[in-house]
């Protein structure tokens, strides 16, 4: 971890530090950056950083200084950040977070309590706090081509292990070896594929390289407002490999400590108006070519959260 950290000290260091100012934060001990704004930051793909903005700008709008670094990287990456106070809030994914944070060793469950609980052992061992998780869920989703899944009778995950030998599986460069990807495929499903093609984050090249035939199934996510768009099939995960993912804001417990309830009360309220819904047809936009800043001022703009 040290290694990461040095270089998230650099970026973080380097990135263009235009936070833009609200009221001065109130009196209290200083956050891990010796200032008074709070970084919210989002890993490296689009529903992440639109999270960012839709949190960040709420808090914005409240009088909260808030600066925003966005697309600093994969969870590797961003939790050493996240626990090194080289950034203070991130939208997370509760099932993902604490299989990360647990090293594997917490197993996944669709009880979000459960999730929540057990994920806020490990968030008190790093000075972290988890605020009130949103109805927006997004799980990791297996999917093909309504044709592979017509020409293999392809309804569930399990479905794809007498034919997995023959197939290219493509994913975010760090799915070989991550327990909710293809190490959890392995080893709960079984699943041997003949090949792995390292792409992007659910993103354009996954997508490109699924519908053109370069791969034959794909991690996306439930909430990909393209796979309704292109036709694609969600295999059903039929041994519930995957838990609780319902998006919840991770902060620095010094930064909820110096700005209290205030701070709290626009998180909550976020995220008790995002739903799966709201976060696909959110993500439709921004996919469709709006800017992620457009479409999270719009979203709170309609809620009555700015």
């Amino acid at each position: 971890m040290g290694a990461r950290r040095a270089v998230a000290i650099v970026v973080v260091s380097t990135l263009a530090l235009a936070g833009c100012g609200a009221d001065t934060a109130p009196a209290g001990p200083d956050n891990a950056l010796d200032d008074s704004a709070v970084t919210v930051a989002s890993f490296d793909f689009p529903e992440s950083e639109l999270l960012a903005e839709v949190y960040g700008q709420a808090l914005r709008a409240s009088g909260v200084d808030v600066r925003m670094e966005l697309g600093l990287g994969q969870r590797e990456f961003v939790q050493p950040a996240l626990a090194g106070g080289l950034v203070e809030f991130v939208p997370e994914y509760a099932g993902t977070a604490l299989q990360f944070l647990s090293r594997g060793t917490s197993p996944p469950s669709d009880d979000l309590a459960a999730t929540r609980t057990l994920l806020r052992r490990f968030l008190d061992d790093q000075g972290l706090v988890s605020l009130a998780p949103a109805l927006a869920q997004n799980a990791n989703a297996v999917v093909v081509t309504r044709e592979l899944a017509h020409r293999y009778g392809l309804h569930d995950i399990s479905d794809l292990r007498a034919v997995a030998p023959r197939l290219t599986f493509g994913g975010p460069p760090g799915c070989p070896d991550r327990p909710l990807c293809l190490a959890g495929l392995e080893r709960i499903y079984g699943l041997a594929f003949e090949s792995f093609l390292p792409l992007d984050v659910g993103g354009p090249l996954t997508h490109q390289a699924l519908v053109g035939g370069h791969i034959d199934v794909a991690l996306l996510f439930t909430t990909d407002p393209r796979i309704t768009a292109e036709g694609l099939v969600v295999l059903e995960d039929d041994r519930g490999m995957q838990p609780a993912e319902n998006v919840i804001p991770v902060v620095r417990t010094e930064v909820v400590e110096r700005w209290g309830d205030r701070l709290v009360a626009v998180v909550d309220g976020v995220s008790a108006r995002l739903t799966t819904g709201r976060l696909r047809a959110l993500n439709a936009r921004v996919d469709g070519g709006e800017p992620a800043t457009d479409v999270a001022a719009d979203w709170l703009a309609t809620e009555g959260l700015t």
